[in-house]
């Protein structure tokens, strides 16, 4: 019997298994490096052990330390969560041969589905349908589209669409080397690219005992760069018999590896109902949640009972209602999806339950449930995963979890970081997503710059705005210590009015208001009544229509929240003090990271949009692109370098001066 568990993960990921061990009176073990010393995950285990580094090569990455620590902390179970070693066949052994408990797969079942290539041919054999695998070195334009996948890992890291035969070359180079810095495996295959496919998953089961479980399927089909956004259970797309099929085959690839414990069996469906075998993952998926919550299955449970050898029932529970997850992020959609770095000052979401899977609940009612691993106050690092939480609703329908999680998401309040809040809002609520008319192209065919735009419109801004200067003249009349009982801004005789401005998504936004004897008036929208006002709380009316604005102010930055949507604004000085200048052509790093790769040299000519180098961040790739053509005239960085926000990476200085963005 299991009595004390390292997870061997972070964040939400580590939380989401305590949570299930507290409830079984199962000792928790944290492992967290220097920069998650105050993490959450590490200050809520029952005892913590450091991993000396900060990046996850030196720490999470590390199985050696991960087992020095479980033994040094006396635990005699190992769980891997998600991703880092989660899939590392070597690990799982390791912890074994370490006389621990693997809460997982036999190393065995972990290698047999590593490598894509060698699964692919393993899963043909078991009479699952897959898709043909190209060699990229014999791939032609009858080929084409293909997609370059890693053959180790997942994730979206090592993919890349190639439409352009005279591209492939230089894609398959960029995949491998992204992929040997993810997995430490460079292999990499083509295989036909269906650009409106659907992703669909079955979540198995299996014990020692020869029963094995397909709990329904999850539809994961709207991404970003091949890595899930969106995912819902149960599928819209799928009826009574194709889901027959699913289940399926996908009890019979966990049966083909002897497969024990919970994994998760990956397929994309075409417009006919045609599916194709894309991988196994061998571990708890980040989207188990909404398989909990359609079954009342608690997924970690099973685990650790299937790990102590107890026995699955004969059938699984059935399905019930509709679960839909979102993936919070802090990155910025409209800017190529850029990870997002810095203090998270306030974070909060309307919850129902923080990681639990409740009993049944009454007819109509609704779950909204929070796994996170960030709290207000907490800094989101360059080092890790940009994920801030995962949002699940539960509901009766699925119009019902839509409406419900669109709704608990825009009332969040979400401060000091950009994330993709508002696109999914707006996806949510968009008619095709509410009609089940999804696939992996949804942001494409769609427009991401409509999906991405803010909830508050311009107008909503302004209010904002008008809201966030009230608010900060009340705030500087409260810590008055002369003429205290005056209004600010008072004069006896009528001057200029007082001014503030903001820079906010849609543009600059300056705001003069004066105090009269019947209240304080907005110079440039009269027909605005001011209302209550304090430093915190701001009522604006139009007519007989009154709204409420809750204000909160930090260094730089005033977030304005409101039913018109949430609104972050740049205090604009008034006297601004002078900024370092850049050479003109200067190419600044958008976010900080290690260079990993450089495609040129100081003096070579470059076309608008060639790529220059690579900075790895996030676990991601992002490439740095000339701006416009021209020659590389300074070139400070190198690989290994490690930069920060604003870093000079690379000065192209434009033939024609005029070319100059």
């Amino acid at each position: 019997m299991i009595s004390r568990l390292l997870v061997a993960n972070r964040g939400e990921i580590a939380r989401r298994v305590f949570r299930t061990c507290r409830e079984r009176g199962i000792t928790t073990v944290a492992v967290h490096s220097d920069a998650d010393t105050r993490a959450l995950h590490a200050t809520e285990a029952d005892i913590a052990v450091r991993l000396p580094g900060v990046t996850a090569a030196d720490t999470y990455l590390r199985a050696d330390l991960v087992i020095e620590a479980a033994l040094a902390a006396g635990a005699d179970a190992v769980h891997p969560g998600y991703g880092f070693l989660s899939e590392n066949a070597a690990f799982a052994q390791a912890v074994i041969d370490a006389g621990l408990t693997w809460i997982g797969p036999s190393p065995d079942a972990i290698d047999a589905m590593g490598s894509k290539i060698a699964s692919k041919k393993l899963m043909a054999a078991a009479g699952v349908p897959v898709l043909p695998e190209l060699d990229p070195a014999t791939v032609t334009e009858a080929d084409l589209p293909v997609l370059i996948k890693a053959s180790a890992g997942g994730g979206g890291r090592g993919m890349r669409v190639v439409h352009d035969l005279a591209a492939l070359p230089e894609q398959v180079e960029a995949a491998r080397a992204e992929a040997a810095a993810a997995f430490g495996d460079p292999t990499v295959f083509c295989e036909p690219y269906l650009a409106t496919g659907r992703h669909i998953e079955v979540q198995v089961m299996a014990d020692a005992h020869g029963t094995i479980w397909a709990v329904g399927e999850r539809e994961c089909s709207i991404q970003r760069r091949h890595q899930k956004v969106v995912e819902e259970a149960p599928s819209p797309m799928v009826d009574p018999a194709m889901r027959e099929r699913l289940h399926a085959a996908a009890t019979a690839a966990a049966a083909a590896i002897g497969y024990r414990g919970a994994g998760t069996v990956e397929f994309l469906a075409a417009p006919d109902g045609s599916f194709h075998f894309l991988e196994m993952n061998t571990r708890l998926q980040v989207e188990h949640p909404v398989t909990e919550l359609v079954t009342g299955l608690d997924l970690v449970a099973l685990q650790l009972d299937i790990a102590e050898g107890h026995p699955l029932p004969p059938t699984p529970p059935a399905i019930h209602g509709h679960a839909i997850e979102v993936r919070l992020y802090a990155e910025d959609p409209a800017h190529t999806w850029r990870p997002q770095t810095g203090p998270l000052h306030t974070f909060t979401l309307p919850t129902t339950t923080e990681f639990g899977v409740p009993a049944p609940v009454a007819a109509g009612a609704v779950v909204v449930r929070v796994d996170s691993g960030f709290a207000g106050g907490d800094v989101v690092t360059p080092h890790y995963d940009p994920m801030l939480a995962k949002v699940i609703v539960w509901a009766p329908t699925r119009s019902q979890a839509a409406r419900a999680l669109a709704g608990a998401l825009a009332q969040a309040r979400i401060h000091g970081l950009v994330t993709n809040r508002d696109l999914l809002v707006n996806v949510l609520r968009h008619p095709a997503f509410l009609a089940g008319r999804i696939d992996t192209a949804f942001f494409e065919q769609h427009g991401l710059d409509m999906l991405a735009r803010p909830l508050a419109g311009e107008d909503a801004q302004r209010l904002s705005a008008y809201a966030a200067a009230l608010a900060a003249s009340a705030a500087e009349r409260a810590s008055a210590t002369v003429v205290t009982g005056l209004p600010g801004g008072w004069r006896n005789v009528a001057s200029a009015p007082q001014t503030r401005a903001y820079q906010a998504p849609a543009g600059r936004i300056d705001v003069g208001y004066r105090r009269t004897r019947d209240g304080v008036r907005v110079e440039d929208e009269p027909e605005v009544v001011v209302g209550e006002v304090t430093a915190t709380r701001v009522e604006l009316g139009r007519g007989n229509v009154r709204h409420v604005f809750t204000v909160a102010t930090y260094p730089e930055m005033v977030c304005v929240d409101s039913v018109l949507g949430p609104v972050s604004l740049r205090p604009v000085e008034r006297f601004p003090v002078a900024q370092v200048q850049v050479a003109s052509g200067s190419l600044l790093a958008p976010l900080p990271g290690a260079v990993i790769r450089v495609a040129v040299a100081e003096g070579d000519q470059v076309t608008a949009g060639q790529p220059l180098l690579w900075l790895e961040a996030m676990k991601m790739q992002h490439e740095i692109t000339a701006p416009t053509g021209g020659t590389v005239t300074h070139l400070p960085v190198a690989v290994g370098h490690q930069v920060e926000v604003g870093a000079v990476l690379a000065v192209v200085t434009p033939a024609d001066p005029e070319a100059q963005p």
